[in-house]
């Protein structure tokens, strides 16, 4: 299994559905193709509180520019661009990590923490900012971090935070509709039902009758496939 389906199986259990239908926004039937925000589309199954709420989480900032530049850095290190689809950033899982904390608060003190241990470590190794190291340096630091069972009693810490990144990373692209395409989901596509099998209809002793037969046997279901961005 290579990396990007192991975050697959990974986004499948991350965060609660609530959570993530909290963090979605759909295109406007009015509008076509138009995107709209989190929390900025009505009638996409929120209640005017929870839609209000969204509002003012999106116009709230929790991190800072100097941590945004980080979290975007780290999030395409987990999920690049490849020949199938797009990054983590062109899938705006930056933005989609930035609403979560505010959603969900316990995510917070963590994310600024392991941040912080991130550019408090690089500054030790390399004597800058892990924003400010060169891309081999970054690498370098987020191999002792990535893998739990290879990690240094003292990288502990920074293995806890890059957990959580990874986590919200792969939620964030896999709940986008660039995520959504790459893992190829249909959602609810037209079905037809022909009935119960004659040989079933027969061992019971029940036959169709003409005229359900004619109108009755073709059902379809039209469904939409939701996205948080």
């Amino acid at each position: 299994m290579d990396r990007r389906e192991s975050l697959k199986a990974l986004a499948l259990g991350t965060l609660s559905v609530g959570t993530i239908i909290s963090a979605t926004g759909c295109d406007d039937k009015k509008t076509g193709d138009k995107k709209e925000t989190a929390g900025k589309t009505p009638g996409y199954g929120r209640t005017p509180d929870e839609v209000k709420r969204d509002q003012e989480l999106m116009e709230e900032k929790f991190f800072t520019p100097e941590e945004m530049k980080t979290i975007t850095i780290l999030a395409d290190i987990i999920i690049p661009a490849d020949e199938h689809s797009g990054s983590a950033t062109d899938a705006k899982v930056p933005e989609f990590i930035e609403f979560i904390v505010k959603d969900m608060p316990q995510h917070q003190l963590p994310m600024r923490g392991g941040l912080r241990w991130l550019d408090v470590q690089c500054a030790k190794r390399y004597n800058k900012s892990f924003a400010d190291c060169t891309e081999q340096q970054r690498i370098e630091m987020v191999d002792l971090i990535a893998y739990p069972e290879k990690a240094a009693p003292e990288n502990q810490p920074g293995v806890a935070f890059f957990n959580r990144m990874r986590n919200l990373t792969a939620t964030g692209f896999f709940t986008s509709k660039i995520g959504i395409k790459d893992l190829d989901y249909k959602g609810n596509t037209p079905n037809e039902w022909d009935g119960v099998p004659a040989d079933v209809l027969k061992q019971y002793g029940y036959e169709y009758d003409e005229k359900t037969l004619a109108t009755c046997l073709k059902i379809e279901d039209r469904g939409k496939i939701m996205t948080w961005d």
